[in-house]
């Protein structure tokens, strides 16, 4: 089964397009130590009504090696029926690469990875021969130096179209690993989406950034998009479970973005 496919049907069997995204902070969880308790929790009391699951990289490689370990135990003990993204945005050439790959996809049995395109098409190459595998590169992030390159002309065409044309070119070639794009809420404009093809999107900025779903919603598209929410189930309104707020969201998704 291709990765568009396993991601469309979770969708519809949660009938939300969220994607709880997983960024443990030891300072609002009770420090290092309880951190795999508190994404054991996490997973467990979100995973019904998620349509994938994000965890970054980043804040398991801030506690070192015990975080990676961390992450690694917590990839091993996913729900099957929960497609798992993770958001590493890795970029690098050739061997490293297809190493990065390697280690994702075939060692820790992750769905999908998020990458950094800015190296060229030969950088995704490694990624692109995975049997049910995605990838995620980025378009228009969500933070406001993404106007700096991403929103900004080269020629008739804006920088983040030419990344579209990256996984435009994927497709073309038939390529075994589906290739979404990251486009973030907060500079989800006209401008953006009226130029974002139906590629499957994952979407943050919802929660915390403040992003407004409805840019998307009236678009017409088809295409398996998830929408992340991180802290907004983490760490905000600790008096509600994570069930609850996973649950709270998912509705929330689903009316403003229907399935």
């Amino acid at each position: 089964m291709r990765y568009n496919q396993k991601l469309q049907e979770r969708i519809l069997q949660t009938g939300s397009r969220l994607c709880v995204g997983i960024d443990p902070r030891p300072a609002l969880s009770g420090g290092v130590e309880a951190i795999p308790e508190f994404v054991k929790r996490l997973v467990g009391e979100t995973w019904e009504h998620a349509a994938a699951f994000k965890p970054n990289m980043a804040y398991f490689e801030a506690m070192g090696l015990v975080g990676i370990e961390m992450l690694e135990k917590m990839l091993s003990e996913m729900p099957s029926e929960v497609p798992v993204i993770l958001d590493a945005k890795r970029s690098d050439i050739g061997e490293t690469q297809k190493y990065y790959a390697k280690s994702y996809f075939e060692n820790w049995g992750v769905d999908a990875v998020t990458i950094n395109p800015f190296l060229g098409y030969d950088s995704l190459e490694p990624f692109l021969d995975w049997e049910g595998k995605g990838v995620y590169i980025l378009a228009v992030t969500s933070n406001p130096g993404s106007a700096d390159f991403q929103r900004q002309k080269v020629g008739e065409k804006y920088v983040f179209e030419l990344v579209q044309d990256l996984a435009e070119r994927a497709e073309k070639e038939g390529r075994a690993t589906d290739v979404g794009m990251v486009v973030g809420l907060t500079n989800a404009s006209e401008v953006v989406l009226d130029r974002i093809k139906d590629y499957p999107l994952l979407v943050p900025g919802l929660g915390a950034q403040g992003g407004d779903i409805g840019n998307l919603s009236e678009k017409g598209r088809k295409a398996p998009d998830t929408i992340n929410v991180s802290r907004g189930i983490s760490y905000s309104d600790p008096e509600k479970s994570f069930s609850e707020k996973a649950q709270a969201w998912a509705q929330k998704i689903a009316e403003a973005y229907p399935v």
